[in-house]
């Protein structure tokens, strides 16, 4: 039997914001302290942690984050990325490795500083600076500047964009609003939604032992408690300004994040090794779900793999009693559900028989989501399992939970939890 246990993170807040100052490791360190500092030894058996955006000062960042936390140096610690999904993947692959004997306790986290976005050289300059280092006279660097042309001097910026298409997150998910008939005043409403429930969660102490401080950042500093329909009405579309059809904004889009989080993956014995209180939940299944997303939808990947792993088990809708959908955009939750409710899309498309009932969406994402929350990229999946896990846990015993992903490059992960 495998369990999740939840962890903590840091709080959420926008680029250039009061994390600015943190790169991915700096985000990091703290919240894999605190973990770690709750297990009598400080010693979990292998450690998995995530980031999307890349950095030329590391390549191994859970090898680094462990060192620089201070823990034993013959902890194993190995990186994974999937785009959004890289931290619930992690959870995925240490549960596979979990055997109940040496392997008992494993650290998952993820994280992304989208403030520290790191500028490189473009490939041309690059080999050319490396050619030139690799000359041995003053002759030699001379003759080589010659080889240096205009056109190779250029910046490589990451983009957060599809490398296969080009095209930004927000400019797929306005072509899978409309194929959808995604409305804008159904977005504004999910988003508006989504801040009531975060800064409601606030209020009621829900976050309160879900989120460590660092630096001067105590809380969440992106839900907003004096938002309204009116407002969001307001706001200019972000992604498609030209055509008069744009829907997407800033207000139900999830913004740049920079944050960290983590989460516990354990067998019973591993289990046994934290403190009594942890919140705790069962990790039944998963699915992942890759797609064409040149004719599917770049983030629809979900919509697939959750009819999958509820035929598997032979689970409707009503069965689940909780739903955490990661809200990448309002409008790709709406598309989500419209395609959940279709029965022609569940037959010819996710290739299962329609009969799961109506979708019950007043289960979905009580705490609110990452419109309001905030979305660090490699994090997510640390932060959505964590609080799935901790709001399954005040559930009655059977109680489960759905946790979904989308990610790009067309594909999406999902869990199956118990209380």
């Amino acid at each position: 039997m495998i369990w999740l246990a939840a962890g903590v993170r840091t709080p959420f807040a926008k680029v250039d914001g009061p994390l600015g100052r943190f790169d991915a490791i700096g985000l990091s360190v703290p919240v894999a302290r605190h973990m770690i500092g709750l297990i009598a030894d400080a010693r979990p058996d292998f450690a998995v942690w995530g980031a999307v955006v890349p950095s030329l000062t590391w390549s191994n960042i859970a090898r680094e984050i462990l060192l620089d936390a201070g823990t034993p140096p013959d902890i194993p610690a190995f990186s994974t990325v999937m785009a959004c999904s890289t931290s619930m993947m992690g959870a995925i692959e240490a549960a596979g490795m979990i055997d109940g004997t040496s392997r008992n306790l494993a650290l998952v986290g993820g994280v992304d500083s989208l403030t520290r976005i790191q500028v490189g050289l473009g490939e041309p300059l690059s080999v050319w600076v490396r050619k030139f280092q690799q000359a041995r006279s003053l002759g030699e660097k001379v003759s080589h500047l010659t080889d240096l042309k205009p056109g190779d001097i250029r910046l490589s910026i990451p983009g957060i964009v599809n490398r296969t298409t080009g095209k930004s997150m927000g400019e797929h998910t306005e072509i899978t609003a409309r194929e959808w008939n995604v409305s804008r005043a159904e977005q504004d409403r999910i988003a508006l939604e989504s801040h009531r429930r975060a800064v409601a969660g606030w209020d009621s102490g829900f976050f309160d032992d879900l989120v460590i401080p660092i630096g001067e950042a105590r809380r969440d500093t992106i839900p907003r408690r004096d938002t309204s329909l009116e407002q969001l009405s307001r706001l200019p579309p972000a992604f498609d300004r030209r055509s008069g059809q744009g829907t997407l904004t800033a207000g139900n889009s999830s913004p740049l994040t920079d944050g960290a989080a983590s989460v516990w993956v354990a067998s019973e014995a591993g289990l046994a090794r934290l403190p009594a209180n942890v919140y705790r939940a069962r990790l039944i299944d998963w699915e992942i779900a890759s797609i064409d997303f040149r004719k599917e939808g770049l983030l629809m990947a979900p919509a697939f793999a959750i009819p999958r792993l509820l035929a598997r088990h032979r689970l409707t809708y009503a069965d689940i009693d909780l739903w955490e959908i990661h809200e990448a955009f309002s409008a790709q939750v709406l598309a989500h559900i419209e395609a959940l409710e279709s029965p022609e899309f569940l037959r010819s498309k996710a290739g299962v028989e329609p009969a799961f009932g109506s979708f019950p969406r007043d289960r979905v994402n009580p705490h609110g989501g990452s419109v309001a929350l905030g979305h660090p990229f490699g994090a997510t999946g640390a932060r959505i399992l964590s609080q799935s896990v901790k709001e399954l846990s005040t559930r009655p015993p059977g109680s489960r939970a759905i946790v979904s992903i989308c990610a790009d490059g067309g594909q999406g992960s999902i869990v199956l939890l118990e209380a």
